[in-house]
């Protein structure tokens, strides 16, 4: 069996040595001295300025949306993964959709300024797959409109563009570090923003909104991480450079394996590094993708329809509407098993496979 995803795990002695640790310490949680570790070795290896480890993306998106005191209509896009709409509609802010490019898979840029209302007060974009949105053209729109800006950036670990981090475009920025992600901690999140002040606010929002002993200075949540979740991330950080470069590889391996598939990878931005969070591919039709689909699931070999459907017309708790281009994608995108422990030879095997079935 071939899964779309595998978790790295260290080896499992290098984990077991913070285990101890923190047994001899018996400080588990709320922010103990792994977790205050691991955000100062993310700062330097990110080469950001503030950041904080949370629970997980999701309660992050919510964060940023409280701590930037956000309300009414928040232009995002279809085309990502339920937690980025969800937070909105949990925060009790409105959604509102603009239909995607075709070729980066991001929210469009172009299409974002005919969107905005009176009642407009943020955008929140996803750098899909870690492909980075158009955060120069968004940044002036948001200027122009005095909108604030949130990036899920869930996918994008790593990713610079113009040789500065993504995460620091935008008023905040969050990332994923769920155990399916290019680099996790099993479970958690970071936020990032460029604002002291602001970074302060939401210390305080993760903690309960609690200021000292009796005194409180904000609304806040339980959006603290453990000491376990740290130490994995601790350890795995040290690998993340030959992750990046292995799952480069079967990247390129992919390529050249899949010349000949009717299909079309997403255009990376020609000011970015690809970090190889995912391997997306959009089939010719829904048809050859059904096709594929159903016949790699007899090899077990799994893949995942990622995103689909699109969030702009799936949600119960939502008004449907059919944007052009993110329908057309949702229908014909399918991501491929990928990550660190895939064989080059699986490689050779699921390529000549779906070339089989393409071709029958």
């Amino acid at each position: 069996m071939i899964p779309v995803a595998k978790p790295f795990l260290p080896p499992k002695e290098e984990y077991q040595k913070y285990v101890e640790d923190i047994w001899s310490r018996n400080w588990l949680t709320n922010m103990g001295p792994l977790a205050s570790q691991l955000e100062i070795e993310l700062k330097d290896h990110l080469k950001v300025n503030h950041l904080l480890f949370v629970t997980n993306g999701t309660i992050a998106l919510q964060m940023a949306i409280k701590a930037l005191e956000i309300t009414g209509e928040i232009i995002t896009t279809p085309f990502s993964f339920i937690a980025t709409t969800s937070s909105i509609v949990w925060e009790g802010c409105k959604p509102v959709f603009v239909d995607i490019d075709s070729e980066s898979l991001n929210i469009d840029a172009a299409k974002i300024e005919a969107a905005i209302t009176k009642d407009t007060s943020a955008i929140l974009a996803t750098h899909v797959y870690g492909n980075p949105c158009d955060v120069i053209a968004i940044e002036k729109i948001a200027k122009k409109h005095n909108l604030k800006i949130i990036y899920d950036a869930a996918h994008a670990f790593g990713v610079e563009v113009n040789g500065k981090s993504i995460f620091e475009y935008g008023d905040i920025s969050t990332c994923s570090l769920h155990a399916t992600k290019l680099y996790h901690s099993v479970e958690g999140g970071l936020i990032i923003c460029s604002d002291a002040a602001l970074l302060k606010k939401l210390a305080s929002i993760r903690n309960f909104g609690i200021s000292g002993f009796d005194s409180f200075s904000d609304l806040g949540i339980n959006g603290k991480n453990s000491e376990f979740h740290a130490a994995m991330g601790i350890v795995n950080l040290k690998y993340i450079n030959e992750i990046h470069e292995k799952r480069k590889a079967l990247s390129q391996l992919y390529d050249e394996k899949l010349k000949n598939l009717k299909a079309v990878k997403p255009i990376w931005s020609d000011s970015s590094n690809e970090n190889y969070a995912y391997y997306p591919i959009i089939l010719e039709s829904e048809e050859l993708l059904l096709k594929l689909k159903s016949n790699l699931d007899k090899h077990e070999i799994f893949t995942r329809r990622y995103f689909y459907p699109s969030l702009a017309s799936a949600l119960p708790y939502l008004p449907k509407l059919e944007l052009a281009v993110t329908e057309d994608i949702s229908k014909r995108v399918l991501c491929l098993p990928f990550y660190y422990d895939l064989a080059f030879e699986e490689v050779g095997m699921i390529s000549r496979i779906m070339l089989r079935i393409q071709n029958n």
